[in-house]
């Protein structure tokens, strides 16, 4: 006997048609005085944050400073260098997307050194993480840049320090690193620069909403 759950499978939906009514029920679900904290541009980045977690709660905790959604749009629209601080933020971001922007990005313009070897000898050699060592390493291609960070809170406060000395202004931060050290007080550090920043405050955060910000933007135009 089949089951009736099977009937109740909507087996002949598109992609398209089951994102626009995923995205209806979130606006259907959301919570008016949550909805309220954001702008029509801010709110296409809270609910593709709130479709990638299947979390409302997550509105609470999203933070927008200093117009972030118009400067990474024109950040986009200049073909600004993209930097990653993990190679599932660089894996998960859409290239076409992105070239509707500027026609020379592609999946090798996005910058996330990480795992080269060079930058693990510079770790081991200061001691620090390959996180921070990859932001240190990568300064030159900071300022301008977009910045996300989805792991490591050390690339986070690493762009921070780069911030504070003068070295680099980066043209669009998203901060969202994740785990239990380093994590509250990195994200803390955005509250002292003028630089257009999106940050998922507390300890929460990862790569998939890192990626999930940055097409919420790119939804805006």
């Amino acid at each position: 006997m089949r089951n009736p759950l099977f009937d109740a499978i909507a087996w002949n939906s598109d992609g398209a048609g089951i994102e626009r009514e995923s995205f209806r029920r979130i606006d259907a679900e959301v919570r008016p005085e949550a909805r309220r904290r954001f702008s029509e541009a801010e709110w296409h980045v809270a609910r593709r944050l709130v479709h990638t977690s299947a979390d409302f709660s997550i509105l609470d905790s999203l933070v927008f400073r200093n117009d972030p959604v118009v400067a990474g749009l024109a950040a986009l629209r200049a073909g600004a260098r993209i930097y990653s601080d993990s190679n599932m933020i660089r894996a998960g971001l859409s290239v076409p997307k992105l070239r509707r922007f500027h026609a020379a990005f592609s999946r090798e313009s996005i910058l996330c050194p990480v795992a080269e070897p060079a930058v693990a000898e510079f770790a081991a050699r200061e001691g620090i993480t390959r996180a921070l060592a990859s932001v240190r390493l990568s300064a030159r291609e900071l300022d301008g840049a977009v910045f996300l960070c989805g792991n490591a809170p050390l690339a986070l406060a690493g762009l921070m320090e780069l911030i504070a000395d003068g070295v680099v202004r980066p043209a669009l931060i998203i901060g969202m690193p994740v785990g239990f050290v380093n994590v509250t007080e990195s994200k803390e550090l955005l509250r002292l620069t003028d630089v257009p920043h999106i940050v998922l405050e507390g300890r929460r955060g990862g790569s998939p909403l890192a990626v999930a910000a940055l097409h919420g933007i790119m939804e805006n135009a």
